[in-house]
């Protein structure tokens, strides 16, 4: 998308979306031991229905996956759901724990 910025903050354990220069959404993450837990995904009333969320889905499991280090724990509905309609990112996630079960 035009204008949209993703940008990972590991000391805020997020990552930012900025649209145009003004803050669109994020998306935010805990570690737990081997494990990214994804907890909560929120985007601006200004940038809802944007595709800001899935891009910043996409960017943190694109980041995830190429660290190759930790699997993720989809705790937020919307990376749940994202991961859930893009099931190639399913291998990042423990069998036990995929959407749907």
């Amino acid at each position: 998308m035009r204008g949209l910025t993703i940008t990972h903050v590991p000391d805020k354990q997020r990552y930012e979306a900025e649209l145009d220069g003004r803050p669109a959404g994020f998306t935010e993450y805990a570690y737990t031991g081997e494990y990214v837990v994804f907890t909560h995904t929120e985007v601006t009333d200004e940038a809802q229905g944007m595709g800001v969320a899935g891009a910043l889905a996409k960017q943190a499991l694109d980041d995830i996956r190429a660290d190759g280090i930790r699997k993720v724990l989809p705790s937020c509905p919307y990376i749940k759901n994202w991961i859930g309609k893009h099931p190639d990112y399913l291998s990042l996630v423990p069998a036990v724990k995929h959407p749907g079960h």
